[in-house]
């Protein structure tokens, strides 16, 4: 069966970084694109970045562009998003999905909190 497992998340300083991780199983990875979505306290799911298939293509929310990086390691079945200058506004609770317009598939979520 599908399973998506985040973690790396924690507890940063403003200014920060953290480095999510998503393993993934159950499917021919190489084959889909992956996204990351978040979701912060009272507040609805927001949509993140996406990464293609074979990596060439990614998107950001404007809100996080130039301070995030999506990227996948097709070998390890892994994706990852590297988070840099961490605003308080970042907390969240960060999901992994499989698919990018139309995600499927959900992981469990890695919290993100971002606190002096």
């Amino acid at each position: 069966q599908v399973q998506l497992v985040e973690s790396g998340g924690g507890l940063a300083q403003p200014g920060g970084s953290l480095r999510l991780s998503c393993a993934a199983s159950g499917f021919t990875f190489s084959r889909h694109a992956m996204s990351w979505a978040r979701q912060a306290p009272g507040k609805g799911l927001e949509w993140v970045s996406n990464i293609y298939s074979d990596g060439s293509d990614t998107r950001y929310v404007d809100s996080v562009k130039g301070r995030f990086t999506i990227s996948r390691d097709n070998a390890k079945n892994t994706v990852y998003l590297q988070m840099n200058s961490l605003k308080p506004e970042d907390t969240a609770l960060y999901y992994c999905a499989r698919g990018a317009r139309f995600p499927d598939y959900w992981g469990q979520g890695t919290q993100v909190t971002v606190s002096s």
